[in-house]
């Protein structure tokens, strides 16, 4: 009985340290500036909501925004397409001197890079294509970001489907890309949910890149554009906990909304 609740204890203490980081962000987006600097109180004593309404009404938020969610949705997508059919390739296809036995593992060394080792080189590029300040510049990098990400994740998946499955199917007439695309495509979707989630939050907090190669509302997106709450004296902390609550929501929303495939797709790729 002591060990039981010694478990639940070390439990608590545990959830508790998570989560006070959340609570302490979403009590100061209803705080005021001087309550959360002087006051420094546990609770919001007279909860506000003009930080929020700040944010949309003198802060340009809503681009923020709205450039976050179009361009990690669009570059994931990107991503997954492109990585769905890398990943498959290697699952399926034997490559000389044994390739393919480690690509996955040499483009996920690539993805670990530390970003600021390859961001002039990038800068450069997108630069020359004239696409400075626009979703499609960081639409492009985004996407070569992931891909590599991508094809590591989705081999594995691909790999647990049995390939009789496929040859069944072109048996009876259909093609390698009908198979891939009606049999091998729909079992695998747990897996390409599973990454796709790792890849959006990735993306949606992106800030390096995007403070390179963004300037204005226009293409900023939700990091770099909170980071423009941080002035040369004054800080408004109150503003930065409500677009923290605010940039936290779609994420949660789609955790939430996929919880069930998340699970199933990081068991399907597994070792059994």
């Amino acid at each position: 009985m002591t060990k039981l609740w010694v478990r639940y204890a070390v439990m608590g203490l545990v959830i508790s340290i998570v989560l006070l980081p959340i609570y302490w962000m979403v009590a100061a987006s209803f705080k005021t500036n001087k309550e959360i600097t002087q006051d420094a109180t546990l609770y919001p004593h007279a909860p506000t909501f003009d930080n929020f309404t700040r944010l949309f009404a003198a802060k340009d938020f809503g681009h923020f925004l709205l450039n976050s969610v179009v361009v990690t949705t669009v570059s994931v997508l990107l991503a997954l397409i492109f990585g769905s059919l890398g990943a498959y390739a290697i699952a399926r296809f034997r490559l000389p001197f044994g390739l393919d036995r480690h690509i996955g593992l040499s483009l996920l060394v690539m993805r670990i890079v530390p970003p600021v080792v390859i961001l002039i080189p990038v800068f450069l590029f997108i630069l020359r294509l004239n696409l400075i300040d626009s979703w499609l510049g960081l639409i492009i990098t985004y996407t070569a970001l992931n891909v590599t990400y991508c094809v590591w994740m989705m081999e594995s998946f691909f790999r647990e489907i049995p390939v009789d499955l496929e040859e069944a199917a072109m048996v009876d007439g259909d093609s390698r890309f009908g198979a891939f695309r009606r049999i091998v495509l729909p079992m695998a979707a747990p897996g390409m949910v599973a990454t796709s989630i790792f890849a959006i939050i990735v993306t949606f907090n992106e800030f390096m890149f995007a403070l390179v190669l963004t300037s204005t509302p226009r293409a900023m997106t939700m990091p770099r554009g909170t980071a423009t709450l941080i002035g040369r004296i004054d800080t408004d902390w109150a503003s930065m906990s409500a677009a923290g609550v605010l940039g936290a929501l779609p994420i949660v929303i789609f955790a939430f909304s996929v919880q069930r495939h998340l699970v199933r797709g990081l068991t399907l790729g597994a070792v059994k």
